[in-house]
Formats: structure tokens, C-alpha cells, sequence
């Protein structure tokens, strides 16, 4: 591959989740070109830059050492130089160092930009077989159970999938809770993403967390994805009651567009319904 002249800046660069032969043409072409890298940890930066023969400098960027690593990364970005972030796998700042980063860049009216790659929440969303098209990405529970219902409730009524990410230890726990707060709701865990053992497991909340506490803690992190609330038939008797507390003041197409703003139930079946109570009324 030819060599690729930068424009200074900031570049965050999605590695590969699992086989290194899944990086992306664009993301070589910016390690080959970037003035130095910095990375979470050497050890698996280093296997992939060896892979590719690229050679620029390698340095730290991690949660520990950030406070003393950005400011050396905005002077050289103020001095024209091109630097690169990646992550262990996947893109960073998506529950990874960098955001800290990128937001005291912009601030600086210093070029920042991204290239695209593996995600490990889009390849477990599109994965799942659960509705894609409004999910939110929660991250990580917290690890203290109090704390993880608390967050949990938080999300119990959006009307999106969600996306949670989870250690192998708390797996079972975590998914055990979701069961109980979120609903028994159709989910999938997804692991080893893009790897040779790469498991996607799909069922109801409780059916996974009762797998997961009986198989005990698999291998690697998880990503939990979670469908979103599912409709309930709604009580017939408790919409007649609203039908016909507002028939006594209003006529039978501002009765059912009253009850529809109500309670959200199409206001065509509302205004079948209220006539059907006005004839029985007579």
C-alpha cells in the first residue's frame, strides 16, 4: 500500500475486535502515516502494528494516565503533528479513553476526525435479529447491584433497544436484574465478536440469565442487547370507563380524541368503540 500524507490532527481509529485481518484499508493507511500512536495498552497495540509493518512511535493513553498524557498530545497537535488513538478493539471513546481528549482538541480549534471500523455495538445490534432502527448504547452497569437497578429503571420505559456492555463475572447478575426490571424482554448477549469462538446467544431475559448463572462466567466481556418495551393489550374496561366519563360531556369524535391523548390507542378504534357505547346507551 502506498505511503499516505496526513494533514496534521487528531485521528481516533477503530482496530479490530478480534482477527487482525479485519482492520479496515483507510485505518492502515492513517497508522502508516500518523507522526505516533498512542494506544491502551502496547501489548496488543504493538501485535497489530507488527502485522502491518508500521513503525511510528507508540505511546500510553489510558483512564490512569490521561491527565499527564493529554497535554503532550495537544502540544504536538499545535505543532502540526499528526497522532493517531485507537482503542484495544473496536472504536474508541465508545466506553474507552479519548472523549476528555477530543473535547479539549475542539476546544483548541484543533483538528479532529475519525476512522471508521469494527464496533463491537453495531456488530451485536445488527446481530441480535432485535430492532435497530432506535437503540441507545448505555455502556456499563454499575458494578454494585443497588446502583445497576437504579440505572436500570432509568431506562425501563424508553422505547428503544438498548445496548448494555458486561464483565463475564456479573453477567448472570446483570441479566438476571434486566429480567426483573426491564421486563422479561427478548434479548441476546453477544461474545468473542469477529473471533473463532464467536457466540451469539437469543432468548428471553430470564431463559439467558438462568444459562449464564448454571454455565458460570464465559470468557471475554459481553455485550448485552435488550428489545425494547413490548406492547401490552390494553384493558377494555378501563377504556370503556374513560369512553363513557367523557361521552357525558362531549360527543363521540372529541370523546374518542380525548381518550386517545389519554391513554395513546388509535383514535379510530376509540371512536368505533364510544359509538358502540352510545348506541348501547340509546
Amino acid at each position: 500500500m502506498p505511503e499516505v500524507t496526513l494533514a496534521p490532527g487528531l485521528y481516533l481509529v477503530a482496530t479490530p475486535i478480534g482477527n487482525l485481518g479485519d482492520i479496515t484499508l483507510r485505518a492502515l493507511a492513517v497508522l502508516r502515516g500518523v507522526d505516533r500512536i498512542f494506544c491502551e495498552d502496547t501489548r496488543v497495540t504493538a501485535r497489530l502494528l507488527a502485522r502491518y509493518n508500521i513503525t511510528a512511535p507508540l505511546d500510553l493513553y489510558h483512564d490512569h494516565n490521561a491527565e499527564r498524557a493529554r497535554p503532550a498530545i495537544l502540544a504536538a497537535l499545535r505543532c502540526g503533528e499528526s497522532v493517531a488513538l485507537v482503542s484495544d478493539a473496536g472504536t474508541p471513546l465508545v466506553s474507552d479513553p479519548g472523549y476528555k481528549l477530543v473535547r479539549a482538541a475542539i476546544a483548541e480549534d484543533l483538528p479532529v476526525t475519525a476512522t471508521p471500523g469494527p464496533s463491537a455495538v453495531l456488530t451485536a445490534l445488527i446481530l441480535s435479529g432485535l430492532p435497530p432502527d432506535v437503540f441507545l448504547v448505555a455502556g456499563f452497569l454499575p458494578p454494585r447491584r443497588a446502583a445497576r437497578r437504579r440505572a436500570l429503571e432509568r431506562w425501563s420505559s424508553l422505547e428503544a433497544t438498548l445496548v448494555f456492555f458486561e464483565g463475564a463475572s456479573r453477567l448472570a447478575e446483570s441479566v438476571s436484574d434486566m429480567a426483573s426490571l426491564l421486563d422479561n424482554r427478548p434479548a441476546a448477549v453477544a461474545r468473542e465478536l469477529t473471533k473463532l469462538h464467536e457466540e451469539i446467544r437469543r432468548g428471553r431475559l430470564a431463559d439467558l440469565a438462568a444459562y449464564y448463572r448454571d454455565a458460570g462466567p464465559p470468557r471475554g466481556e459481553a455485550v448485552v442487547v435488550v428489545g425494547p418495551p413490548e406492547p401490552t393489550a390494553p384493558d377494555h374496561a378501563a377504556v370503556d370507563s374513560r369512553l363513557r366519563a367523557a361521552l357525558a360531556n362531549l360527543g363521540v369524535r372529541d370523546a374518542a380524541a380525548t381518550v386517545a391523548a389519554e391513554t395513546g390507542l388509535a383514535r379510530g378504534e376509540l371512536y368505533r368503540r364510544a359509538l358502540a357505547i352510545r348506541s348501547e346507551e340509546g
